[in-house]
């Protein structure tokens, strides 16, 4: 279902849906056949990026602590599974670090997935039987048994039934061999078949929802919005935990405005920031679609990824009122924080960390390889998104510091990452927007625009 959703379309994952009832009916071989079918015809060979980008979440939390425990005591581990290679070949060796993994080969015309799989089922117990060495004690792992000369020599034989398989405990993120940062796709719950019928249902209601509420942040003022978006399931919860309570005064001093520095979740981040402090302002982004800068409600202005004109850029608004920048430079699900880019610290004295957090029940609001023009729409289809808001303590930048106590650019930067990092108890790292998309698109992230030119 992921694959027919997150590679294919909505359509897709509808008739993969609907054919539900029938997989039931035939057997596991013929079962997984009609699925690949439909999953994979028509997908092109060199875009398809699910296996490493949506996919490892959802089996990751499908692994039981006990099953893990076996697999790591093996010295040397094989993966063999019924499923096409190009779906479990990612998880199995990143994320539980198996040597070797067979799967099933599709079959590819003209560099387009025909959804078809090779019978390539002797070729793979050839290839198993050339890893496995004669003085191999090897252990047999599986949820159902098999007739191989492999399984049959093995020192011991564990097969897991499905009653078994439900008392086990989810294997817990701190015991993951490799932290899971970045992920993408639009789903955000498990496509279990109740819970695809109840997405099915809802998403003609959630199109007329996402608008008006699109409508709603566009065209009422903020005391009126903010009262009827909460009527409408999008909460905003607000905390103030910085000791000077007038957070909007300006810096008379050199007549600037302030600078509200933001862990990234949504493009919605500036938004909820103005919807808190019930006012307009500017926010600075390094990307941002055509269609969600013309309907932004609040001023936005693309950043070039020059350090020289960007400061200038910054400088400039400030000058003219409070601006937000979100340090980051993209957006990530999980709690981590990736590094934040030092520009902001030469920019202001006057400088205001907030740490925001998103919930989402049914879509994410975020993508790095789908359309990001419908990030905020998708964001508003959930029936109840929730957006926190925490204004932290003031800190100086690096222009007023005296000369002895003087902090870099670097050293403010860490700091405010850090202190957003405490409140929202996220882990800090030093991975940035490249890393991101490097993973999940193949990519180093830039968008189409002048900056790409350098």
């Amino acid at each position: 279902m992921l694959v027919a959703f997150e590679a294919g379309s909505l359509i897709r994952a509808f008739v993969l849906f609907a054919l539900y009832p029938l997989l039931f009916l035939v057997d596991d071989e013929l079962s997984i056949k009609i699925m690949v079918m439909v999953s994979f015809f028509g997908i092109k060979k060199d875009g398809f990026r699910v296996g490493s980008s949506v996919l490892p979440k959802f089996f990751l939390e499908d692994v039981g602590v006990e099953g893990f425990d076996v697999l790591r005591r093996g010295k040397k581990t094989v993966g063999v599974s019924k499923l096409p290679q190009v779906m479990v070949d990612c998880f199995l060796k990143d994320y539980l670090e198996i040597d070797y993994v067979f799967g099933r080969e599709l079959k590819v015309h003209g560099g387009y997935f025909v959804g078809l799989m090779k019978d390539n089922k002797n070729i793979i117990e050839h290839r198993i039987n050339e890893v496995l060495e004669e003085d191999d004690q090897t252990v047999y792992f599986s949820n159902k048994f098999a007739k191989h000369d492999w399984i049959s020599c093995s020192k011991e034989v564990y097969v897991v039934r499905n009653g078994e398989k439900k008392a086990w405990q989810i294997l817990p993120k701190e015991r993951y061999p490799k932290d899971l940062i970045f992920h993408d796709g639009r789903l955000a719950f498990r496509p279990e078949p109740l819970r695809m019928l109840v997405m099915f249902m809802w998403f003609p209601f959630a199109i007329l929802l996402s608008i008006f509420r699109t409508i709603i942040a566009l065209a009422m003022p903020y005391g009126a919005l903010i009262a009827i978006l909460a009527f409408t399931g999008m909460q905003l919860k607000l905390t103030n935990n910085n000791s000077n309570p007038d957070v909007t005064s300006h810096d008379h001093k050199q007549h600037k405005g302030r600078l509200y520095v933001c862990n990234h979740r949504t493009l919605l981040d500036p938004l909820y920031l103005s919807f808190g402090l019930k006012r307009p302002f500017a926010a600075v982004t390094y990307s941002l679609s055509r269609m969600s800068e013309i309907l932004s409600p609040i001023k936005t202005i693309r950043l070039t990824r020059d350090r020289d004109q960007d400061a200038k850029t910054m400088d400039k608004m400030l000058r003219l009122g409070d601006l937000v920048v979100c340090p980051e430079g993209t957006t990530c699900r999980e709690p981590y924080l990736l590094r934040f880019s030092p520009l902001f610290a030469e920019l202001s004295d006057h400088i205001v960390p907030v740490a925001l957090d998103s919930y989402v029940t049914m879509f994410y609001g975020t993508t790095a390889s789908g359309l990001k023009c419908l990030d905020p729409f998708l964001f508003m289809m959930n029936p109840n998104p929730v957006y926190r808001v925490q204004f932290l303590e003031q800190i100086h930048g690096v222009s007023s510091q005296a000369s002895e106590t003087k902090s870099t650019r670097f050293d403010v930067a860490n700091y405010v990452q850090s202190e957003i990092g405490k409140t929202l108890d996220f882990k800090c790292t030093s991975l940035t927007r490249k890393d991101k998309y490097l993973v999940l698109a193949g990519n180093e992230g830039f968008v189409n625009s002048t900056s790409n030119k350098r």
